[in-house]
């Protein structure tokens, strides 16, 4: 079964799709941390963002792992350095490119083949797994997202205010929103969880429910076509 969880950028995507999966006994896929690896990889090679030749090809040479704790880079731990406000501000240089997002979820379907997965991302409902049984969108409201990725950072020992993580959100949502190659939407066959003023916990309890009741559902599909 496959279980996707869209959403803006905040929203709480990775770390409730990391304990759903956990919960639920499935990998968990953050297809977020690969778009993110590529962009790292070309920073620190110093490409030239106006070429987006040049970093296809870098992400067509590259391995990028996933675990349920740590993201592989080359055989490299980059978990912690791909969070960093640095690698955010260019990482829609991987995400809009039309080649990496070929390149990009045509492994995230091999990964994902024969496996009970939670995937989490932006296009995950929509252009990833469209067939997925499972559909999720998480949202909160822009104040909210903000507060959480200042505390993100903060905790990273990076230094931001509310204003400029807000205003830098916006601008993303924008860009996600908008770009022709994999944008931010919501799939017609999605369930909306708006998460404000709840706790990590309470919004997993709910999101198990919701994947309980179409494996319940799948489960009578099934009896019902014998």
């Amino acid at each position: 079964m496959i279980v996707t969880i869209d959403g803006p950028a905040g929203a709480g995507k990775s770390t409730v799709a990391k304990r759903l999966a956990r919960r639920l006994g499935f990998q968990y896929l953050d297809t977020g941390a690969m778009y993110r690896a590529v962009a790292l990889a070309g920073l620190r090679r110093g490409l030239d963002w106006n070429r987006p030749e040049e970093l296809a090809d870098l992400a067509a040479r590259l391995s990028i792992e996933l675990t349920d704790d740590c993201v592989l880079l080359d055989g490299e731990d980059v978990s912690r350095a791909i969070r960093t406000q640095e690698v955010t501000a260019v990482t829609r240089y991987a995400a809009g490119n039309p080649e990496i997002r070929s390149q990009l979820v045509a492994r995230q379907q091999a990964m994902a083949g024969g496996h009970d997965v939670v995937t989490e991302g932006r296009d995950q409902g929509t252009v990833a797994f469209p067939g997925a049984e499972c559909k999720i969108f998480l949202t909160a409201s822009p104040e909210e997202r903000a507060r959480r990725r200042l505390g993100d950072l903060r905790g990273r020992g990076e230094a931001a205010t509310l204003e400029e993580v807000l205003e830098a959100q916006q601008a993303r949502d924008h860009r996600d929103a908008a770009r022709e190659v994999g944008p931010l939407a919501r799939a017609s066959d999605a369930v909306d969880v708006a998460t404000d003023g709840l706790m990590i916990d309470e919004v997993v309890e709910r999101l198990v429910e919701l994947v309980r009741g179409k494996k319940r559902g799948r489960a009578g599909g099934d009896s019902d076509a014998d």
